[in-house]
């Protein structure tokens, strides 16, 4: 009787694994959820968790498609579905028996936003370091066209599958809290170009950027040690890869439009290893995402007074304008202007987000008539005790909108540089100085903190810049 009534026990507890194992409830990565966005006309790949050997299909509101597929071993499965041009709001019901329904989907332009504090740094400011205007653009920023997801902070020395967060609609409450140079930058884009706009910030203050790079393009620089994967305690975030691994990594495949980067300065000690490393960060996320040469877009650091008697962040600025010629399909914006010699996270970020949003519209949307680039140091010729220097990216040339220009040296032989006289001339700019008979090399702005007094036509400042390699 007994051993009767343990099988019964046996088939009812089978029954009900079998019950659960059919209707077990599917399970997705953080970054589905009900107000996403999805990019437009893509493959996109939607990817989670269900009972194994499961029969998994998805239904897609905008062509009542049906995507089936069959979840491995472990569970996961992965289907791509095809979206269309950008609108909404669309629903997609995902089923393995249970339905799970996402609502309030959009489709537009998704782009992800990364970088250290200046990047994370939210509209309603840090503590006693307010954002210009903040009031104002919160007030205003109730907007269905624009969703926000922000990554929760979260390190590991093996790569992650999914990581915190949800995707938050675009109003006062919301938007307080996110990065304000992100927030500037979609709502740019939302204006111009009249379609949804999903921003994915992934911010973590004070962090260098090596931990952003994964192992594999951290292999490819001598000069940084690859973790060794033992369990740790307290774990750094300055460890190499270890931000990726956690916040990166879980959200590779989400199709995306492209990237903009706030972040170095936590590496200005070290310019000639940035100058490797940027780029190495750059190729490592495009072969994360096998979707190409997607757009990277950067900011170079502000002007600010490090207090470093022996080093100059200008070195560093000018490395960061040189990476922004290495790789096709990337470009930096100059934030010489709008520094802060005191205050690290310099208040103006709505003019931040929106220099990186014209490069965007002009490189990546092929808006004609945008001129979004700052001019660029070309070359010098010596006219008898004069240097004349030539630019980029300045078809009608250039303007200090009245003022003078203050951050013009000179020097000679000697190497040591002296305040010059600077004037704007159809050619370019003429640099002299009574105390240079013969000079060799000009440097402009070449300092820590300095503010910017030559710009183009367009508005856009010219990066501190030198003419010598001394």
């Amino acid at each position: 009787m007994k051993r009767h009534f343990k099988h019964i026990i046996a088939i009812i507890f089978l029954c009900i694994i079998t019950h659960a194992e059919i209707f077990a409830e599917i399970k997705l990565s953080a970054i589905f959820n009900d107000n996403m966005v999805l990019q437009q006309m893509s493959k996109c790949a939607i990817w989670g968790k269900a009972s194994k050997n499961t029969k998994v299909n998805i239904t897609t509101s905008w062509n009542q498609k049906k995507y089936s597929t069959i979840s491995a071993a472990d569970g996961s499965w992965k289907v791509k579905v095809s979206t269309p041009v950008a609108g909404g709001p669309y629903q997609i019901n995902i089923s393995d028996g249970r339905t799970l329904t996402l609502k309030n989907i959009l489709i537009g332009e998704v782009w992800v936003c990364s970088g250290q504090s200046n990047m994370q740094m939210p509209l309603k400011g840090f503590s006693n370091q307010p954002i210009n205007g903040a009031l104002e653009t919160i007030a205003f920023s109730e907007n269905p066209q624009i969703r926000l997801f922000t990554v929760e902070k979260n390190s590991s020395l093996e790569q992650l599958d999914n990581f915190n967060g949800t995707w938050n609609l675009c109003e006062p409450q919301n938007v307080a809290e996110f990065s304000a140079v992100a927030y500037n930058f979609g709502l740019t884009l939302n204006k111009v170009l009249h379609i949804p706009i999903g921003l994915i910030n992934i911010s973590w203050g004070g962090t260098r950027i090596e931990p952003w790079i994964g192992e594999i393009g951290i292999k490819n620089l001598d000069f940084v040690k690859v973790p060794n994967k033992r369990p740790v305690t307290n774990l750094s975030a300055q460890t190499p890869t270890v931000i990726f691994n956690a916040m990166v990594n879980p959200m590779v495949g989400y199709q995306i439009k492209g990237v903009i980067w706030y972040q170095g300065e936590s590496n200005t000690k070290s310019p000639s290893e940035y100058q490797k490393l940027l780029p190495v960060l750059i190729k490592d996320w495009r072969n994360a995402w096998d979707i190409g040469d997607f757009p990277f877009y950067y900011v170079q650091i502000a002007p600010y007074d490090y207090k470093r008697p022996n080093e100059n962040s200008a070195f560093f600025r000018e490395v960061q304008l040189k990476v922004s010629t290495t790789l096709p399909n990337i470009g930096m914006v100059s934030i010489l202007d709008i520094g802060d010699k005191g205050v690290i996270h310099p208040p103006n970020k709505k003019q931040v987000g929106e220099r990186l949003a014209f490069l965007a519209l002009n490189k990546s949307y092929n808006l004609k008539g945008i001129a979004a680039e700052s001019p660029v140091y070309k070359s010098m010729k010596f006219v008898e005790s004069d240097i004349i220097l030539t630019f980029d990216h300045a078809p009608l040339g250039l303007t200090s909108f009245g003022k003078g220009l203050r951050n013009f040296e000179i020097a000679g032989e000697d190497q040591t540089f002296y305040p010059a006289n600077a004037s704007i001339t159809s050619e370019g700019i003429k640099v002299s100085s009574s105390l240079v008979a013969s000079p060799l090399a000009v440097r402009y702005a070449f300092k820590d903190f300095v503010i910017g007094d030559l710009f183009g036509l367009n508005g856009l400042p010219v990066s501190s810049f030198r003419t010598d390699d001394w």
